[in-house]
C-alpha cells in the first residue's frame, strides 16, 4: 500500500529570494563551491540550464553517504522565486519512494523573507521513513547559501 506525504520547512533568510532562485535555477554548480561538503556537482543532461523540461543530475553527500539524483525541472515561477524539481531517478527513488518532488520558493515574512522547501512524495509502503533526513540536508544547504548570499554585493 502506497502512502503519500508532504513535508514543509520554513527557514528565515537574510538575503534576497531572487539570489536563491538564481542559484538553484541558473547557477547550481555555484552551490558546490558554496557548500562543497554537501553538493559536489550538477550536470545538465538535457535541455538548457534553468529551463522547464531540463534534466539535471545532482551529486551530493547526505548523512556521510555519497548520493545522486536525476531531476526534471517541472515548473518555474519568477514572481514567487519558485522552482519545482520532479525526481525521475536516483537515491530518492527505488526502494523507498515511488514518486518524489522537491519544491523551493520564497515568501515575505515581515521585514524579511522565508525560504520554503516542500517535499511531496509517495512511499512504497508504510514502513518507509519520512524523508526528514533529506529535509535536514536542505535546511543546512539553505543556511550555507544564505550566508554566502549575504556576503554578495547588492545590485541595484
Amino acid at each position: 500500500m502506497a502512502v503519500t506525504g508532504k513535508l514543509i520547512m520554513h527557514q528565515d533568510i537574510s538575503s534576497r529570494g531572487d539570489l536563491f532562485h538564481d542559484l538553484l535555477r541558473h547557477r547550481p554548480n555555484d552551490i558546490a563551491t558554496i557548500s562543497p561538503d554537501k553538493l559536489h556537482g550538477c550536470d545538465i543532461l538535457e535541455g538548457e540550464r534553468g529551463a522547464v523540461g531540463s534534466v539535471i543530475c545532482w551529486d551530493y553527500t547526505q548523512d556521510g553517504e555519497k548520493k545522486s539524483t536525476k531531476e526534471i525541472i517541472e515548473e518555474v515561477d519568477e514572481t514567487n522565486h519558485m522552482i519545482v524539481f520532479k525526481v525521475i531517478e536516483g537515491d530518492l527513488l527505488g526502494d523507498l519512494y515511488k514518486s518524489f518532488k522537491i519544491i523551493f520558493h520564497v515568501e515575505p515574512k515581515g521585514d524579511g523573507q522565508l525560504a520554503i522547501w516542500t517535499l511531496e512524495f509517495e512511499k512504497l509502503n508504510t514502513s518507509v521513513p519520512y524523508p526528514t533526513s533529506f529535509m535536514d540536508y536542505l535546511l543546512h544547504l539553505t543556511i550555507d547559501m544564505d550566508a554566502h548570499n549575504v556576503q554578495q554585493p547588492i545590485d541595484e
